[in-house]
C-alpha cells in the first residue's frame, strides 16, 4: 500500500501537467478546429428558446472521444 501511495505520488504532478499542457492546446488551436465544424456536427442538439440556449454536442463528444482513445491506444503500444 505504500509502493503505490509513493508510486502515485510520482506520478501525479506529470500528470496533472500534461492535462494543463493539453487543456492549454485544445485553447489555443480552438479557432482552427472551430472552422473544422468541430462542435457544429449533425447530431448535436441545439434547443433556442427565447433568451435562453442549450447546447448539448453528442456527436462532437463522441468523435472526440474515439480520436481520444486511439491516440491513447498507440501510445500504450
Amino acid at each position: 500500500m505504500l509502493v503505490r501511495a509513493v508510486a502515485l505520488r510520482e506520478i501525479m504532478p506529470k500528470l496533472l501537467i500534461m492535462i494543463g499542457l493539453i487543456v492549454v492546446l485544445v485553447g489555443v488551436l480552438w479557432p482552427w478546429l472551430a472552422k473544422l465544424g468541430l462542435g457544429r456536427l449533425p447530431g448535436d442538439i441545439l434547443i433556442e428558446r427565447g433568451n435562453s440556449r442549450f447546447y448539448f454536442p453528442i456527436t462532437t463528444s463522441v468523435i472526440v472521444s474515439i480520436v481520444i482513445s486511439l491516440i491513447l491506444w498507440l501510445f500504450r503500444r
